[in-house]
């Protein structure tokens, strides 16, 4: 259990609610029988996991729509300055859109500087109305007024951005609790910070006694929290999380996934996520032609450079690599190296021609052709040959796991042997090793036969 409570502690999980955590896991834990074939810390990681997800509502939580007849639904947004609230508001606005909901945003921050200026902005790229007077008018009637405008013009939902403060005060609570008193909202939602951490559950707190909240948005979860605020919001709330923001992008707001984040908060991972994010950026075409070059182990320059650019679009590399199990306690260093080796690929692949992209047995051929694109990225020939290397051992596995597909093949068995042939001696089994691998799949150039001299050997 010490772990399980560094764990948590790790994630920013308050220090109250780690207590409370750690107390129930261990009343439900102690006493249960040891499932056959599976470890007790096995067992115990099940249990709190499944806790976790038990803790921040098991299911996913949607937007309470108004009832028909009697919309439209207002969602009123609150939260700290500087949390992302009106970008927040875009965000959704543009998921709900995207529900086939029509919206409009209300800009009632009046105070911070260009506030209602960026709601506009956000507005336009998003392709949603938004009403706003200027800043002589009161935050509340300019609120009334915007519902009232959307429900004159039939709009679905109505998201109210309202002004934060950079920390909770008696005056912006009062206002608060006015607009919600003027406009009578579907939804009072808390947008938080994860990299706020254990400060979260005392600001929940606050709001949720002022305004009572109805669900919150958690932003920033690509940062380096790993989202541990998750478990303060809903457990002194009892409200649940409805969305959690990931990345810049105006389409960066998902469902909340108890599930999902239950793996993350213990440094599981969250492959699911990772795999959507890669579905929503692939054209479905590209998709099927990408799946039939990897079954036909025809994956050239072109398919990795799309995948490197992909990548480059689907947010930070930290916030990336958090998602793949294991990788959540990388170094800003190691991040940093993984994103400087995206580049240097890109760099290398953008200097070759149409046609070694397309053909990458050129290259493996050519120690002239490496040595150019060496001088053209400004990279040693050395990487360049492990480039190339890599790609080849792609094209190995992906046929290797096409013909696993098809049944042209089954995996190999430790210790058994399928060719019918004797064991070689160690010493024979050994060079027979060093002859197999990259130069094998490059075929007989005279650049690559002799292995690893093939590339960056002597000239």
């Amino acid at each position: 259990m010490r772990d399980i409570r560094r764990a948590l502690l790790e994630a920013d999980v308050s220090l109250p609610v780690v207590r409370r955590f750690v107390r129930e896991v261990t009343e439900k834990a102690v006493g249960v029988d040891v499932i056959r074939g599976v470890r007790p810390d096995q067992q115990l990681v099940k249990v709190v996991n499944d806790e976790l997800v038990a803790l921040m509502g098991g299911n996913v939580a949607e937007i309470a729509y108004a009832p028909p007849g009697q919309g439209p639904t207002v969602v009123l947004m609150a939260g700290l300055q500087g949390v992302g609230k009106t970008t927040a508001c875009g965000k959704l606005a543009l998921f709900l859109k995207k529900k086939g909901k029509s919206c409009m945003l209300v800009a009632t921050d009046v105070y911070r500087p260009a506030a209602i200026e960026q709601l506009q902005t956000l507005g336009r790229q998003v392709d949603v109305p938004v009403y706003a007077t200027g800043t002589d008018v009161r935050p509340v009637d300019i609120a009334r007024q915007g519902v009232a405008a959307a429900k004159k013009a039939g709009v679905d939902v109505v998201i109210v951005d309202t002004a934060g403060r950079l920390q909770i005060d008696r005056g912006m609570m009062e206002e608060l609790r006015s607009i919600k008193g003027a406009v009578s909202p579907t939804e009072v939602l808390l947008v938080v910070d994860a990299m706020t951490g254990q400060e979260a559950a005392s600001l929940v707190a606050a709001f949720n006694a002022e305004v009572s909240i109805t669900g919150a948005i958690l932003t920033k979860i690509d940062g380096d929290s790993r989202g541990g605020a998750a478990l303060s919001v809903k457990e002194v709330s009892g409200r649940p999380i409805k969305f959690v923001g990931e990345g810049e992008a105006m389409s960066a707001l998902e469902p909340f996934y108890p599930d999902r984040m239950a793996s993350r908060i213990l440094g599981m991972g969250d492959v699911l996520s990772l795999v959507e994010k890669a579905q929503d950026l692939m054209d479905k075409e590209d998709e099927a032609e990408l799946r039939k070059r990897i079954m036909e182990a025809k994956f050239d320059f072109n398919d990795m450079l799309k995948q490197t650019r992909m990548m480059a679009r689907m947010g930070s590399m930290g916030g990336m690599l958090k998602l793949i199990p294991g990788m959540n306690k990388l170094t800003p260093q190691q991040v940093r190296e993984a994103e400087k080796s995206l580049k240097v690929m890109e760099s290398m692949i953008s200097s070759m021609t149409v046609q070694e992209r397309a053909d990458p047995e050129l290259l493996a051929k050519s120690p002239s052709r490496r040595r150019r694109i060496a001088r053209g990225s400004g990279r040693s020939q050395e990487q360049v040959s492990a480039l190339i290397s890599q790609l080849f051992q792609m094209r190995v596995r992906m046929k290797a796991v096409a013909d696993m597909v098809s049944g042209k093949s089954m995996p190999n068995i430790p210790g058994l042997d399928t060719s019918g042939a004797k064991k070689a001696a160690p010493g024979k089994a050994k060079r027979k090793k060093s002859r197999t691998g990259f130069s094998q799949q490059l075929g007989d150039s005279a650049a690559v036969a002799a292995g690893a001299r093939g590339f960056g050997g002597p000239k």
